[in-house]
């Protein structure tokens, strides 16, 4: 289990976030939530890249607001400035890891899936991304300037993160040149969150496996 820590931001400011240490130390992954708030779930995904061996931070980006109502996560998501998630909350708990850690990756779920593409094109010290269902609009992150592994996960039963969406996405990758690797689940958005009505036992075990595979190859 981890504990709530509190973290510079680049710009001198703190944030809080939920760490989960290893003694194993095999890298850092900044884990991103979803919509909802750093709540008890994503917490948990923390816990559990600890147990396989990584060093992980969930950064707390609504300031300890956290919901289960739909409206109010798309409320606290459309008020969430998302240059200022990713340049100071998001690249600070990078770099807070970076003292214990050689290499960071950045993950996250849904709107924690599109600031981790956005990472990967703004935060220098990001060395792997991986998303899960959630791409930023071009003119903030473009997938052709991503500058490291890029793994993502999608569901094709997805009318958020359409799967027309996600053709584009690898199509974009693909003719930029960049080395990535795209998965698609027969599930539907928020498969890998055991919480959601949507979780899918046998993608999540799948796409835990990739990614425990993916970056035990990149940090």
């Amino acid at each position: 289990m981890g504990n709530m820590t509190e973290f510079k931001r680049p710009d001198g400011g703190q944030t809080n976030g939920y760490l989960a240490t290893s003694t194993s130390n095999k890298g850092g992954v900044v884990v991103i939530q979803e919509w909802w708030g750093l709540n008890d779930q994503i917490c948990g995904v923390a816990d559990r890249f600890s147990r396989a061996g990584f060093n992980a931070l969930a950064p707390d980006l609504y300031k300890g607001r956290v919901t289960q109502d739909p409206d109010e996560a798309g409320h606290m998501m459309n008020g969430l400035d998302f240059p200022g998630a990713t340049h100071q909350d998001i690249r600070g708990a990078t770099q807070h890891l970076l003292n214990t850690s050689t290499k960071v990756a950045v993950m996250g779920f849904c709107m924690g899936g599109a600031l981790t593409l956005a990472s990967t094109v703004h935060i220098p010290e990001c060395s792997a991304g991986i998303c899960f269902y959630g791409i930023p609009p071009e003119e903030f992150a473009s997938p052709k300037d991503i500058r490291v592994p890029f793994q993502g996960h999608f569901a094709n039963q997805d009318d958020w993160c359409t799967p027309t969406a996600v053709d584009e996405l690898e199509n974009t990758l693909q003719q930029a040149n960049k080395l990535h690797n795209i998965f698609r689940y027969d599930a539907a958005h928020a498969f890998f969150n055991e919480q959601s009505d949507a979780y899918n036992v046998a993608a999540q075990r799948d796409a835990w496996a990739r990614v425990t595979n993916f970056l035990e190859k990149n940090l």
